[in-house]
């Protein structure tokens, strides 16, 4: 498949929430691609620290957390049912937006999952990957495990946090081309639906639930 023209608008930084004339912007959007950068990956005990958001035109928001009473522009987007959020692995970032924000997203739609179904002939379903091969874009995942709670953040990890978001529309189109192609859309679409109460599972500390 041939890589499409990338939008690459910096990234703006805001603290605490969206701004309104940004949340306006999203939510006339159909689909946000969102992701989030924490602590570690123990939701409980890791701290949210970053949301990065983009929507369709590369317009990327980064969105330092400090507490959910302090954006409620960003959770009345998160709630928003007109409005799918697009992850590369869902269960993970809704999860976390879930124990910090106190909010469930509205619809999902999630890359790492649509890859696992059309994607049979690897194990290979990072978002690095799937950049690679399906966009011809090499990311540079350095900052990946750097500190995201300092004060003053790099401009690489800005960038970094940019990029996990700004290629996922993208990633979406041609994910959704192949699960129509392959006659599995209409499983995705119950997958991603059914995520919610997986990651509900998940906060509460039950695994393996559909096993013997």
């Amino acid at each position: 498949m041939q890589a499409e023209p990338m939008a690459q608008l910096k990234p703006e930084l805001f603290h605490g929430d969206l701004p309104d004339h940004r949340v306006e912007q999203y939510l006339k959007k159909s689909m946000i691609a969102i992701d989030t950068e924490t602590r570690g990956l123990i939701i409980p005990r890791d701290r949210l620290c970053l949301i990065q958001l983009c929507d369709d035109e590369g317009v990327v928001s980064l969105v330092r957390y400090e507490n959910a009473a302090a954006a409620p522009n960003l959770r009345r987007l998160l709630i928003d049912q007109n409005v799918t959020k697009l992850f590369h692995y869902a269960r993970f970032d809704v999860a976390v937006m879930k124990h910090w924000l106190g909010e469930w997203t509205g619809p999902i739609w999630c890359t790492k999952i649509a890859s696992k179904l059309v994607r049979t002939y690897t194990d290979r379903h990072s978002l690095k990957e799937l950049c690679r091969e399906q966009l011809g874009r090499e990311m540079d995942k350095a900052d990946q495990t750097s500190d995201w709670a300092k004060e003053d953040l790099t401009e690489s990890q800005m960038e970094y946090a940019a990029n996990d978001v700004r290629y996922l529309h993208a990633l979406q189109r041609q994910m959704k081309a192949l699960l129509e192609r392959e006659g599995r859309l209409h499983i995705a679409e119950k997958m991603f639906a059914f995520l919610p109460t997986v990651c509900e599972l998940d906060l509460m500390g039950f695994s393996n639930m559909f096993e013997h």
